[in-house]
């Protein structure tokens, strides 16, 4: 039997939700519990891992965020303050830190953090060192970036640069944080957001390859145009071609996070964000059996 291309993929996202989305979470009056998982997690050819940017559920408390992490079966989060405050005590941090870590998921990193003053670097750092963090998603005023180095080479912790897209004033693409970094410490280095680097005109496949030397992590999603008017979308419902960007990441060897930021639907982001899950999985399938 033949089977016609866009069947297979349909039959690989299907297979990929189905296979990476943990049914042990179960939903009662509006709260989520987390059972202990029925099944182990299927072999993995590449060296990425998928995560959560926090951010994706920022009306939502930490407990749920947690709990539809797991239900998703991601491995790894980015927390947003709004989910564990920068001003939290050490305690604070504390709390937060065991109740994300007992659930299974690796805290690698915190973000997007922005600093405006040399205070607020000093508070970042001190923080991601107390929270166990290993990586700081930020956007900082350029002129703070040697206060920076010094910090990344006194703590042994990673900074990335986020990109903002149009609108940006100081990080509008990849190529505008990578000028500002490439002198400093490899340990400052980008964290490519696929979707805002589509709405800067840029290919995200073509920004990879061309910064892999300092591509220390990277926010997924989808948008609706490559241009300053594209918005959030499902992922595989917009212009962005994941194939060939998963396939990029594979080629480089790419050994970060692929942190999955689904901006849209703020008060109901989960059937949004489980379809993207489900269609990276079953891409990442695709482009193993076709393309590597």
């Amino acid at each position: 039997m033949v089977i016609k291309r866009r069947q297979f993929l349909k039959s690989s996202l299907a297979a990929g939700l189905a296979a990476w989305i943990n049914p042990a979470v179960i939903f009662a009056d509006g709260q989520a519990s987390i059972l202990p998982s029925q099944s182990n997690k299927p072999e993995r050819p590449f060296k990425f891992s998928l995560g959560l940017a926090s951010y994706t559920f920022r009306a939502f408390s930490l407990d749920q965020t947690i709990a539809m992490a797991k239900r998703l079966g991601l491995e790894k989060i980015c927390l947003k303050d709004v989910h564990l405050p920068l001003t939290a005590t050490a305690n604070g941090i504390k709390q937060a830190t065991d109740k994300v870590r007992a659930a299974g998921l690796d805290l690698y990193a915190c973000g997007v953090v922005y600093m405006k003053k040399a205070e607020e670097v000093e508070r970042a750092f001190a923080y991601a060192r107390t929270a166990g963090m290993r990586i700081i998603i930020a956007s900082p005023n350029p002129e703070l970036l040697p206060l920076i180095d010094q910090k990344v080479k006194q703590t042994g912790l990673s900074l990335a640069i986020h990109n903002h897209g149009p609108g940006d004033k100081h990080y509008p693409t990849p190529a505008e944080a990578y000028k500002k970094i490439q002198k400093l410490d490899r340990r400052i280095g980008l964290c490519l957001d696929i979707g805002h680097t589509a709405r800067a005109g840029i290919d995200p496949a073509e920004a990879a390859a061309k910064f892999a030397d300092r591509l220390l992590d990277v926010h997924i999603k989808d948008v609706s145009a490559a241009s300053s008017q594209g918005q959030t979308v499902e992922i595989g419902r917009g212009v962005i071609d994941i194939a060939d960007f998963l396939r990029t990441l594979i080629r480089l060897d790419y050994s970060g996070v692929l942190a999955f930021e689904y901006e849209k639907d703020e008060k109901d982001p989960l059937p949004g964000l489980a379809e993207s899950v489900g269609y990276v999985r079953g891409m990442l399938s695709a482009v193993l059996l076709f393309f590597s």
